[in-house]
């Protein structure tokens, strides 16, 4: 099946994998979907993340995270922002904190998807992807 937004339907089996507790999730693997997860891995959302497949057919197996004896999700909310109908674009100065910095704004710039706070230390800006916390 044709996904039109590979990074809503990425946050949504994250969503929904998590309110499932899963312990992983499979999302079609392209370099967009890829650089979202080194950014979640890197920010302490995920556990890690693997490709697995060959060719067309290569899937990210996602490992979630999870905290406490009540497994309760490190994920609390996957917001997606800019979508293909209305794209959402900040400069370095309008850059978006999420919950006053306690939640992690994803964009999209020229060196590549980051963080709002490592887009900030850079002085660039970009297209909003999505809000994690």
């Amino acid at each position: 099946m044709a996904v039109n937004d590979p990074i809503a339907d990425m946050l949504t089996r994250i969503r929904n994998s998590n309110l499932a507790r899963h312990q992983t999730t499979l999302v079609p693997c392209t370099r967009m979907t890829r650089s979202i997860a080194q950014v979640l891995q890197s920010e302490g959302f995920i556990v890690s993340f693997d490709e697995e497949g060959e060719g067309i057919k290569r899937n990210l197996v996602i490992s979630l995270k999870y905290k406490g004896k009540n497994r309760q999700p490190t994920i609390k909310v996957l917001k997606r922002v800019s979508r293909p109908g209305l794209r959402v674009y900040a400069n370095r100065k309008e850059l978006p904190k999420v919950l006053g910095g306690i939640g992690v704004a994803i964009i999209s710039t020229s060196q590549g998807i980051m963080t709002d706070r490592e887009a900030r230390r850079q002085g660039v800006g970009g297209e909003v992807l999505c809000y994690v916390w």
